[in-house]
């Protein structure tokens, strides 16, 4: 606990932290670093955006800090939090609030308070409800956070059942902090979560894909994954990853496909911090790993003997993630990575049952495309056998292919292949205007250079005309 308090006080010699504590000391006002700055100062952890709590009201904020800001604005004001750019630091300071919620919308009824126990009350968890007042340097704890933090547990400062009825997002936010801390969750509070589960229909879709962001791009995804599978959570948002559960048969046996999932993803993030150990988690590959089977459920089949096939689960897993992600309001770019990753992910077990041609190997990075690096290791993580030889045989191909497309890639530049001719080339031979066709003539043509390579632009006019032909 000595090493606790004395980082809280080296987080009160921040420069920022001071220049504005003696600022609104002169003025008369109490000043405190609250939520995951205290926290993760407790805990020893890099601590990042500075927020501040404060009984002075808007007004006298930007009076405050107006003088000691290169910039500030009050696109938050109306909540009582003002913005501002100190000493290159962005940071946010909030009147204390004691608001009210509808249990309608999340949007609170904004009341400014004079009590900042009674701010802290009104927070998500009891970790996140610690402030530190400067300069004075004391710790408000009116919850016990302190006490959870060394438990390693997260609460609500409240009754559960009020506080995720105030605003249901808190009940992702608590899977989040679980994967993000590593803390386990209270048993009410877990109860709150598993009941009120439906009282997300509240929240914008855009607010959920914000918070399942930023659980995968935690430290431990995997437990916060299983936190929202458990309470049931996830049905609301993803239910295909609760499907993966998929029931077993006394007479067929597969494996468990939603263990397999959350042990790819985990082997998925090792993979990731060895080949890109520098580089932000990637929250596209890692949904994409995620998800990378949820076509499984809808392609099941029990055939004689025992087996079980998931024939084209690749690609009705694909369509499944596209859906669910427009649904949840992802962007264009990450909605295509993720659907073309899950699409493809089978593609590399046809390369270790044999070896392919150069050709083979064009073609798989050309539909791989940019996602290629996310290809290697959604592929790589695939493997969960515990069958030590089959999982050193699958490694080894995919060293192999791997090399094998570097060395094309030194050779011919395979990232840029294109065709002999383009499409003015072949309207012009086969005398066909702008269309469909043309698009056909091309996509030809591209084959026959991924297949054969170089052949010069005679020999393909030549195989055009007589694909042409042919087609005719």
């Amino acid at each position: 606990m000595a090493d606790s308090l004395a980082r809280l006080s080296a987080l009160a010699e921040d420069p920022v932290v001071r220049i504005l504590a003696d600022a609104f000391s002169d003025a008369g006002f109490d000043l405190a670093v609250v939520g995951g700055p205290v926290r993760d100062a407790l805990l020893g952890r890099a601590t990042h955006d500075l927020d501040f709590t404060t009984d002075a009201r808007p007004d006298d904020i930007l009076r405050i800090v107006a003088p000691i800001a290169t910039a500030h604005w009050d696109i938050g004001r109306e909540f009582g939090t003002i913005g501002a750019r100190v000493q290159g630091e962005q940071v946010e300071i909030t009147t204390y609030r004691a608001d009210a919620y509808d249990g309608v919308t999340r949007k609170p009824v904004v009341e400014f308070g004079d009590d900042i126990d009674g701010d802290l009350v009104r927070r998500d968890f009891s970790v996140n409800a610690m402030a530190f007042l400067v300069p004075q340097q004391r710790l408000v704890d009116p919850t016990g956070g302190v006490e959870d933090l060394i438990a390693g547990i997260l609460r609500t400062p409240t009754d559960p059942q009020v506080s995720f009825g105030d605003d249901p997002l808190r009940m992702l936010r608590a899977a989040r902090f679980s994967a993000q801390l590593g803390f386990g969750i209270e048993e009410r509070t877990l109860a709150a979560m598993a009941e009120l589960r439906p009282t997300l229909s509240i929240v914008s879709p855009e607010r959920i894909q914000a918070e399942l962001i930023r659980l995968l791009q935690s430290d431990d995804p995997v437990r916060g994954i299983r936190v929202l599978v458990d309470t049931g959570l996830i049905d609301e948002f993803l239910p295909e990853v609760t499907a993966l559960k998929l029931e077993i048969d006394e007479h067929h046996h597969h494996k468990d496909v939603y263990e397999h999932s959350l042990t790819a993803l985990e082997q998925a993030i090792a993979l990731e911090r060895v080949r890109h150990p520098d580089e932000p988690a990637d929250a596209v590959l890692r949904l994409a790993v995620l998800l990378h089977d949820i076509g499984k459920p809808r392609t099941r089949r029990l055939e004689p003997g025992g087996a079980v096939s998931f024939h084209h689960h690749d690609v009705v897993g694909s369509r499944l993630a596209r859906k669910r992600l427009q649904a949840l309001r992802f962007d264009k770019e990450s909605t295509d990575a993720v659907a073309k990753l899950i699409e493809l992910h089978l593609r590399f077990f046809g390369y270790a049952e044999g070896a392919w041609t150069d050709s083979a190997v064009r073609r798989y990075v050309r539909d791989a495309g940019d996602q290629l690096e996310r290809l290697h290791i959604l592929t790589r993580a695939d493997v969960t056998t515990r069958n030590k030889r089959k999982a050193a045989r699958l490694a080894s191909a995919y060293d192999d292919i791997e090399q094998r497309i570097a060395a094309l890639r030194e050779q011919e530049e395979i990232d840029a292949i294109r065709p002999e001719l383009d499409g003015n080339d072949v309207q012009r031979i086969l005398g066909i205007p702008p269309g469909r066709e043309v698009g056909e003539a091309y996509r030809f043509l591209l084959d026959l250079r991924l297949d054969e390579g170089v052949i010069g632009p005679e020999a393909a006019e030549q195989r055009l005309r007589a694909w042409w032909a042919a087609r005719d």
